[in-house]
């Protein structure tokens, strides 16, 4: 009973991350450009931006499923891996095609995305099946690595760091100020 527990979690899961990163690219627009939205949704169209979509779902979910499976084995290191395999995914593919068509294509960038999410769920999947990694220190790091990264997240959010990654292409804007 309890794999099918995990595994219904899991399977929700990816489609709560995969929806819910798809909607936060119009979150802040949507909302005005709230102050309260900007930490969580991408605020301009920097590659980092759109990696942010990808932080904020995948460590709330975790974090939630986390809470309702009572840690369940090696979830939150499996978690840790994930969010940096999808992290390293997105930058890796969008800059590669872009580098060898020479102009970006919307429904590849969404793609990327999604393909993204399905990485790291397989990271996560495949270290949780495993069954390695459980032990309390690895917890501590994968849960330190989610909270972390999401961290980051938000703090680059206002004050990003002097690096192509985080430059709008559209504008050459980086993250927002704080208000």
């Amino acid at each position: 009973m309890a794999e099918k527990r995990w595994r219904t979690w899991e399977t929700v899961g990816l489609l709560v991350v995969l929806a819910a990163g798809n909607l936060l690219h119009f979150v802040y627009d949507w909302t005005g450009q709230s102050p309260i939205a900007a930490p969580l949704a991408a605020v301009n169209e920097s590659t980092w931006e759109h990696m942010k979509l990808f932080i904020t779902p995948w460590v709330l979910w975790s974090l939630v499923e986390c809470i309702a499976l009572r840690g369940h084995g090696a979830l939150l290191p499996a978690r840790g891996l994930g969010l940096l395999t999808g992290l390293a995914a997105i930058p890796a593919l969008f800059y590669t095609y872009q580098g060898i068509l020479g102009r970006g294509i919307m429904w590849v960038d969404v793609l990327i995305f999604q393909l993204a999410v399905l990485l790291a769920f397989w990271v996560s999947w495949s270290v949780q099946a495993r069954r390695v990694l459980d032990g309390p220190v690895w917890q501590i790091l994968g849960g330190v690595t989610l909270l972390a990264v999401w961290g980051l997240a938000i703090w680059w959010t206002y004050a990003p760091p002097q690096l192509p990654l985080f430059v709008d292409p559209t504008d050459g804007s980086r993250g927002i100020p704080l208000r």
